[in-house]
Order: C-alpha cells, then sequence, then structure tokens
C-alpha cells in the first residue's frame, strides 16, 4: 500500500523569546524539517522578509523562510497572509512532489487578524493530490465562517473524485472544527488526541491534517527539550494511504 508523510508545523515567525531574550530558531528549524523526512511539510507563521528582525539578528537568512526551510530537493511554495509594519509573513508549503499549481484565497474575517488558505496541487504517485494550508483564527466565530468559507472553496475549486488534505493551525481548543470537517467528509487520524500546544507543556492539539479520498493511519509529534525550543507549538507528523485500510 502506498502512503505518504505530511508534516505541519506554526514555526512562530522562526524567532522564540520576549524581549532581550527573544533568540533566532529558524536555523535550528531547518535541521527540523529534514529530520521529518516528510513528502509534504506544511507550514504557518512564516515570514516573506521582517526589516526589524533582519537588523537585530545578525544571523537572519537573506532569503525567505519557505525558501530556506526547504530541504535539498523540496519545492517550496510561500503565500502571505498578512502585511505588517516590518514586513510579511504566511502560509507555506514545502514537496518533494512535483507541484502542479498553487493559488491563495483570503480569510480575514475582521481586520485585527488577517489570515489566508494556501492551496497547492500536487502529483504524488501519479495522482493529483490537492493540499490546502490553513491558519485560523482566534475568535470562535471567526473559525466557524472561516470553516465555511473553507468549505465552499473546496466544493469550487476541488474535483469531488480528487484526494485532498487540509492542515495546519486550527486554533480550537473544543471540537467545533472537527465536527465541521467530519460532516463536510473529511477525517482526521483515529484514536488519541495528539496534543501541540504549548510546546514546553502540551495540553490541546491545536494542529490537525484532515483529509478526503486519502487515509490517515498515525500520527505523532517529536518529543524532548529542543522541541520546546524552536516553536510555541510542536510539529504534527501524519502518515495517510491512498487505499482504505
Amino acid at each position: 500500500m502506498k502512503t505518504i508523510k505530511v508534516a505541519t508545523y506554526n514555526i512562530h515567525k522562526g524567532v522564540q523569546g520576549l524581549g532581550p531574550a527573544r533568540r533566532l530558531e529558524i536555523h535550528n528549524l531547518g535541521h527540523a524539517v529534514e529530520q521529518f523526512d516528510a513528502d509534504v511539510v506544511c507550514l504557518q507563521e512564516v515570514r516573506a522578509f521582517n526589516r526589524l528582525h533582519a537588523s537585530r539578528f545578525a544571523h537572519w537568512p537573506d532569503m525567505g523562510q519557505a525558501d530556506f526551510l526547504a530541504p535539498e530537493g523540496y519545492t517550496p511554495v510561500y503565500r502571505t497572509n498578512a502585511i505588517t509594519r516590518h514586513g510579511e509573513h504566511g502560509n507555506a508549503l514545502l514537496s518533494r512532489w512535483p507541484v502542479v499549481s498553487h493559488s491563495h484565497e483570503n480569510m480575514s474575517d475582521h481586520r485585527f487578524e488577517q489570515r489566508g488558505l494556501l492551496h497547492t496541487i500536487l502529483r504524488v504517485h501519479d495522482r493529483e493530490l490537492h493540499v490546502i494550508v490553513v491558519h485560523l483564527g482566534l475568535l470562535p466565530a471567526s473559525r466557524v465562517r472561516q470553516i465555511k468559507q473553507l468549505q465552499r472553496f473546496i466544493a469550487r475549486d476541488v474535483p469531488a473524485n480528487k484526494p485532498v488534505l487540509v492542515a495546519g493551525d486550527f486554533n480550537d481548543w473544543g471540537n467545533t472544527v472537527s465536527r465541521m470537517m467530519a460532516e463536510f467528509g473529511f477525517q482526521s487520524h483515529q484514536g488519541q488526541a495528539t496534543p501541540t500546544y504549548p510546546s514546553r507543556m502540551p495540553l490541546v492539539q491545536l494542529d490537525h491534517v484532515y483529509a478526503r479520498g486519502i487515509y490517515p493511519t498515525n500520527s505523532l509529534t517529536p518529543q524532548g527539550a529542543i522541541w520546546s525550543r524552536m516553536s510555541d507549538h510542536l510539529p504534527l507528523l501524519v502518515e495517510l494511504a491512498w487505499e482504505a485500510p
């Protein structure tokens, strides 16, 4: 049975800590992404550039973080969600499989949060796989509206007979998002929850990979002190099978 491995990770813009203790973690994150050995890596809070951090950190990369984090042989895809005073950040996808096309849709629900989805079509095992990377809002009502928008986007832009993944940071401390995704035909790994937040003492699973037409078989989060340093989230790794178990 052919399988693929997918990782989703909110990288917190490659920087951790507050004030004078703020430190650059993007180089450690690059090693982490290589260790995943995933076919597809979905990333949130990815910097395109940031002038303030570039002036503060001597080893700030001279390229966008998606390009910097892509292991050799992977294709990076990045689209901006938020434009701030000093730069831009958004969602990214790194693929070891060919990228057929990609697009972006604005999902901002109010003026205080800039959100979006990244839609990428990949050619995997001679099949077309749609992957959507999301980072939903902090307010429960916003997330409900964003999931409804996501459902409309999929109904409009993803053929019903094509496998599709939706991965990212859903910011849902309950089960509203999972219930709405299940009602739309999407499933996640069945079994015990895999807490991803906060990384120092994971209590809740905010990060998910939902699938339709391809089947999650198992999931895990790496453990250890180094993982709690790099971001406020832990990465989630999910293996999926093309055929139903």
